[in-house]
């Protein structure tokens, strides 16, 4: 349909492939399939706005689920070296509690029975544990009223819910334990307590990376920590008693929780130094997680094997491609793919659908605003013109999309302040207008950015011809 055949942008039927709601870059979104499909990474170069993060999460949705869980383990021999396990979501548990042998109170010894508090002390009934006087009138048993109970009443009457002994079995002395469950009583022997004591060792774990993590990871090398991970301070470091272990305290970065995902870094430059150990992270497809300040409780601790085998997606602008890692760039350039974004389109009918699908998105995405009229959109169209005029020196439609958004958007706000049902001609002018930067509005408001007053702050402001 053209524009004289559309009412308004609720006519228009968005595409459900997020790879087809990106306009005018046809090319890169063809890479972008191959990117998916093969597991390549890609370097997009181009001005802010033109589409380069949209690119990358529409290549994050055409990715599989993550199948892999990362966990990390406590390592009891060498707790400041954790370890990590990657678990298949397909894989089960063959580790099973062991099945204990369950006892009426009558066939546990006297005295277990007793602490247990199923025995009565003075008249040897069996009553419910969860009575504490027995139908005799005696106290089974009876909670610890101060340090002196025991000494005061000869032996202690505290119930317990787990009773340690030994027995005797061919001749060898074997430790047990009796625990209370319910109205019956569970005997755990050596053997069963060894594998008990084997699987809370295994339990001793945390899920670094979970099965259901997104796929796109967006960083911005803000901190080492970001992008690489940490271990936290703990002030009384790993002391059994007060402190925490350290598999407890690992935090992964971005090029670990984009590990089966899309990891993308906007402004690659910005990166600096972090770019090499990003390069590691690439090649290896892991990447150790260590404490990065040396000051803290977290510098000891080391976590190796940590899995990162990620898409890198970066982008960049024209004037920054220089500044990127040779090998980094090499890595990319030798198993990925580099793109130059487009920054206009050919005025042409295919094309001005193409922007009338883009603002019915964006109209859509927003979710606050009504939908536009043939006049609204006739209007925003021609403001695409004139920005590829302006910016670009160049006949066609912008594909500087995201400045063209924030006027859809100015747009309806004013249209939904005018309680109008539509976003017309008039709200994108107004829209227009109001997304100018501070420096035009300046211009137009003081005739030049130098007549801007400083009465209020006591300055006179200087005349153009004093600057000159």
């Amino acid at each position: 349909m053209g524009i004289e055949d559309i009412s308004s942008t609720s006519e228009i039927r968005i595409p459900s492939d997020p790879l087809l709601q990106i306009i005018g870059q046809d090319e890169a979104v063809r890479i972008g399939r191959l990117v998916g499909r093969q597991r390549r990474h890609l370097l997009l170069v181009g001005p802010p706005g033109t589409g380069k993060s949209m690119l990358a999460q529409a290549i994050s949705f055409s990715l599989p689920k993550p199948r892999q869980e990362v966990i990390v383990l406590h390592n009891p021999e060498h707790p400041e070296r954790p370890l990590v396990q990657v678990r298949a979501h397909t894989s089960k548990k063959s580790d099973k509690q062991p099945a204990a042998q369950l006892l009426d109170p009558e066939q546990v010894p006297s005295f277990v029975s007793e602490k247990l508090g199923f025995r009565c002390r003075r008249c040897a009934r069996i009553s419910s544990p969860d009575a504490q006087i027995c139908p005799c009138g005696a106290d089974k048993y009876r909670k610890a009223r101060g340090p002196f109970e025991d000494l005061l009443v000869g032996r202690s009457m505290e119930r317990e819910d787990r009773v340690q002994t030994t027995r005797v079995r061919e001749g060898k002395e074997e430790l047990v334990v009796f625990e209370r469950r319910g109205a019956r009583v569970a005997l755990l022997t050596q053997k069963e307590l060894v594998k008990i004591a084997e699987l809370r060792q295994k339990m001793q774990f945390k899920v670094l990376l979970p099965l259901d993590r997104p796929s796109f990871v967006q960083a911005t090398g803000a901190s080492e920590t970001e992008l690489l991970g940490d271990v936290r301070h703990d002030p009384y470091g790993s002391h059994p008693q007060i402190g925490s272990i350290p598999y407890t305290r690992v935090v992964p970065g971005a090029v670990h929780e984009a590990h089966e995902g899309v990891l993308f870094i906007d402004e690659l430059s910005s990166l600096g130094k972090l770019q090499r150990f990003l390069l590691t992270a690439m090649q290896e497809k892991k990447y150790p997680i260590t404490g990065r300040n040396q000051s803290s409780t977290g510098s000891s601790v080391r976590v190796d094997g940590v899995p990162s085998d990620f898409i890198l997606v970066a982008a960049v602008n024209f004037n920054d491609v220089q500044t990127i890692l040779a090998p980094l760039r090499s890595r990319i350039l030798g198993n990925g793919y580099e793109i130059l974004m487009n920054n206009i389109m050919p005025d042409n009918p295919k094309n001005v659908k193409k922007v009338i699908q883009f603002i019915a998105q964006e109209i859509v995405k927003d979710g606050r605003i009504p939908p536009a009229d043939s006049s609204a959109i006739q209007r925003i169209i021609d403001e695409s013109r004139r920005r590829a005029k302006q910016f670009d020196g160049k006949e066609g439609l912008t594909l500087r999309l995201r400045d063209l958004a924030g006027i859809i958007k100015l747009a309806g706000d004013s249209a939904t302040m005018d309680s109008s049902e539509m976003i017309e001609a008039r709200h994108v002018d107004v829209a227009i207008e109001k997304a100018k930067p501070v420096e035009q509005q300046m211009q137009k408001k003081y005739g030049s950015m130098w007549r801007t007053t400083t009465s209020d702050y006591g300055v006179k402001a200087p005349t153009e011809e004093s600057v000159i």
